[in-house]
């Protein structure tokens, strides 16, 4: 990806990362800063990044071959005796050049004025943040992440396309390790952190729930007692985390008492309505985006607005602009009267069950049918997980569970052991479920599809689509 505006100078790209100017001049501007070289701009400073699949020193020259006016690269690689010469170009040296790249983000953002929301939590993190964004935009003017950029990559970028008519910055922040939420937070510089809540999720990296309780809470230590917090008082974590919190804290919430508090009223394929409430003020809010899930994000992203001085009219304006992400709590009508649940984007414990939950809503008196591929990242207790969510599905009263992935079998066992009636269960490949549902399916079905990303359960969903068609007169998928 390139971002641009610049131009950076070479003075502030050392002050901003401590490089040591390799070659060059230090007149020379550049005027956006890449980390790809394939979408490279003429007078862009190319940032090479050495990640899990490719190291971005092995196509410096690419990248100059593109119109790079320099190249930022680590130390190590210049000392390298196989290293490019820089020749007359600029290159500029560093320790770290992924770090070089959240410095130089930080640096765009200190010299920005701007405000910024950093969001994380296990679930609902991307549609609060959509959801967010859209209520500060009645008012200002509103950069946020583009899909899921959300990392040690993609949120610097995000920063680093910051222009002068910004207002306000909506970033969400993602972690698999304990330490990338704080680095994350120390770039954003947060003015408003957010935790929508605590789940069982990136166990790998943090060995249980309350590892992703601490690493949330790094977003609390960086903000710090002279910012804001916006936390989820139904969530017992978050509220742990908020009696150790030294700065403002602003609560929303459902079952628990909050100066942001939502009372659900309805759950239709078409979406949800609650009753949002501060003070003495009360509205009624229609979502594009069926869900319990649902109306925590928009608590949470109307306690942002609440707290920036919005009316409540402007906050309920911003929610019922808020659409579905793709992977998302999408519904389709297939032909035939059969609706597909396309929530394949990402899958942990705390985002499965509140699938079902919803699925178990808008299913009515009709038959529901969990898709279902393995949840990943989970480490030592994949194995319980995968048996609890066929415990749930079984207790919920699902007419038919699909498992595929490693973990299938141990699905399949909680849902017979829990009472599901074993020819209700199939275990299989993706292409094998497909065929088998297609065979089984009737008018009045409702069909959710959900698994973590990798594992690609949208193929599922695809060639549902295709195979059995979507009703041009039912079809009803959220943009």
């Amino acid at each position: 990806m390139s971002n641009n505006p610049g131009p950076w100078t070479v003075e502030d790209i050392l002050k901003a990362t401590g490089g040591r100017l390799v070659s060059g001049h230090e007149r020379t501007q550049c005027q956006g800063v890449s980390t790809d070289s394939r979408t490279t701009r003429a007078g862009d400073l190319f940032v090479a990044i050495a990640g899990e699949t490719y190291d971005g020193h092995s196509f410096l020259q690419q990248a100059v071959d593109r119109g790079a006016q320099g190249v930022l690269v680590a130390e190590a690689y210049v000392r390298s005796p196989s290293s490019i010469s820089p020749g007359e170009g600029l290159w500029i040296a560093v320790p770290d050049t992924l770090r070089a790249l959240g410095d130089l983000a930080a640096f765009c953002r200190r010299q920005s004025g701007l405000s910024v929301v950093a969001i994380t939590g296990t679930n609902g993190k991307t549609t609060t943040k959509e959801m967010t964004a859209e209520v500060l935009s009645q008012s200002f003017s509103v950069l946020r992440t583009p899909g899921n950029f959300n990392n040690l990559v993609g949120l610097p970028l995000t920063l680093l396309s910051l222009s002068d008519r910004r207002e306000w910055a909506v970033l969400e922040i993602a972690m698999n390790h304990p330490g990338e939420i704080r680095r994350l937070a120390e770039i954003a510089d947060p003015d408003i952190g957010v935790i929508t809540n605590i789940e069982a999720g990136h166990l790998e990296g943090v060995k249980d729930i309350d590892g992703v309780m601490e690493a949330k809470g790094e977003l609390l230590d960086v903000l710090g007692q002279d910012r804001i917090a916006v936390l989820n008082a139904d969530d017992e974590r978050v509220c742990r985390l908020a009696e150790r919190f030294p700065g403002r804290v602003v609560t929303f919430g459902i079952q628990s008492s909050a100066e942001v508090w939502g009372t659900p009223l309805s759950q239709t394929r078409a979406g949800s309505s609650f009753d949002l409430s501060w003070y003495d003020e009360t509205v009624r809010v229609s979502l594009k985006i069926p869900g319990r899930g649902a109306i925590y994000n928009a608590l949470a992203a109307a306690a942002v607005g609440y707290r920036v001085g919005l009316s409540i009219e402007d906050v309920k304006k911003g929610l019922e602009g808020t659409v579905s992400l793709p992977g998302r709590m999408e519904i389709t009508t297939l032909s035939g009267g059969i609706h597909l649940i396309n929530d394949t984007y990402n899958a942990n414990s705390g985002s499965v069950a509140a699938a079902i939950e919803t699925l178990g809503t808008l299913k009515s008196q009709g038959r529901g049918i969990v898709v279902i591929g393995d949840m990943l990242e989970l480490g030592e207790h994949a194995q319980r997980a995968h048996k609890q969510i066929g415990i749930m599905a079984a207790r919920a009263g699902m007419s038919g569970l699909y498992a595929t992935g490693e973990f299938a079998a141990t699905v399949a066992e909680g849902a017979v052991g829990a009472g599901m009636a074993p020819r209700r269960v199939f275990t299989g490949t993706k292409e094998q479920i497909v065929e088998v549902l297609k065979d089984r399916l009737a008018p009045g079905d409702w069909v959710l599809v959900k698994g973590s990303h990798r594992m690609a359960m949208d193929q599922v969903v695809d060639r549902l689509r295709l195979d059995m068609g979507c009703d041009p007169k039912q079809q009803r998928k959220n943009p």
